[in-house]
């Protein structure tokens, strides 16, 4: 591990999403898709956050129980906001939708570790 003072990734280790990010979101995009947005405050802790092997395909499928071809993942660095979308499990509205406007679906990804 190298000086906290002369790298961001050292400076963050141990730290969630949600500690280094301005905003993390979750809502729906239509009734059949989802997205989670993921809001930085600098240009350093967007790179952090937008090149960390925890924010890949794979680990976003297992974490939302989606197939890993369903995701995409948009890295925005001019506006440092990473933003990934997947298919609901279910329609919205739907007779067994328990969260009609994806509201609560950031929360697995705010407590991810960098």
């Amino acid at each position: 591990m190298t000086d906290p003072a002369t790298n961001a990734t050292s400076a963050a280790t141990g730290r969630t999403i949600g500690d280094v990010a301005e905003l993390v979101r979750s809502k729906n995009a239509g009734p059949f898709w989802q997205t989670l947005d993921i809001f930085l405050p600098d240009d350093d802790t967007y790179r952090l956050v937008a090149e960390s092997p925890a924010l890949d395909e794979g680990v976003i499928a297992d974490m939302y129980r989606t197939p890993i071809d369903t995701v995409s993942i948009y890295r925005l660095p001019t506006i440092r906001v990473v933003k990934i979308s997947f298919p609901r499990p279910l329609p919205q509205g739907g007779v067994f939708d328990r969260d009609m406007h994806a509201g609560q679906q950031h929360v697995p990804l705010a407590s991810v570790r960098l």
